[in-house]
């Protein structure tokens, strides 16, 4: 799968929300600005349902943050950097900066985890991780992802 069909330069920032709240909640308003059928906070609550299942710090400063939402058929990715890295409870115990959500049909669990599997693979690169880090904007941030 193409990252582009799941991603928007619309859900792609460059943030200093503060805590991990915080950071789900910049992540589920971004969704659910670009697909006005989404509530916020079904969003949120999806995302932290799965928080609260274990922390989805990857370590290396990764988190990807994801959910399922019954109302959606197409898989829905988010990008955040933020300015100031944030607790996130990794399991390396070190402050995330680079999140990727995704928000997938509740149906489609096989798709869930190879885009999932797919999206660690390529986080796992330096040198892309390396990219997204010295990002100084959307714009920029969304290329590196996207490449």
């Amino acid at each position: 799968m193409e990252l582009s069909t799941i991603l928007r330069p619309e859900c792609t920032t460059c943030a200093t929300p503060g805590s991990k709240k915080k950071v789900l909640e910049l992540i589920s308003d971004l969704a659910s600005a670009q697909y006005p059928t989404l509530s916020s906070q079904a969003i949120f609550e999806s995302l932290l349902a799965r928080e609260k299942m274990g922390s989805t710090g990857i370590g290396n400063g990764i988190a990807i943050p994801h959910g399922r939402l019954p109302d959606i058929t197409e898989p829905i990715a988010v990008l955040v950097k933020c300015e100031e890295p944030i607790a996130f409870d990794a399991i390396d115990n070190q402050p995330v900066d680079i999140l990727f959500a995704l928000l997938v049909p509740a149906d489609q669990c096989q798709q869930h985890l190879s885009t999932l599997s797919a999206m660690a693979e390529k986080l796992s690169d330096k040198a892309i991780l390396k990219q997204l880090r010295k990002s100084s904007d959307e714009t920029e941030l969304y290329q590196v992802i996207t490449g």
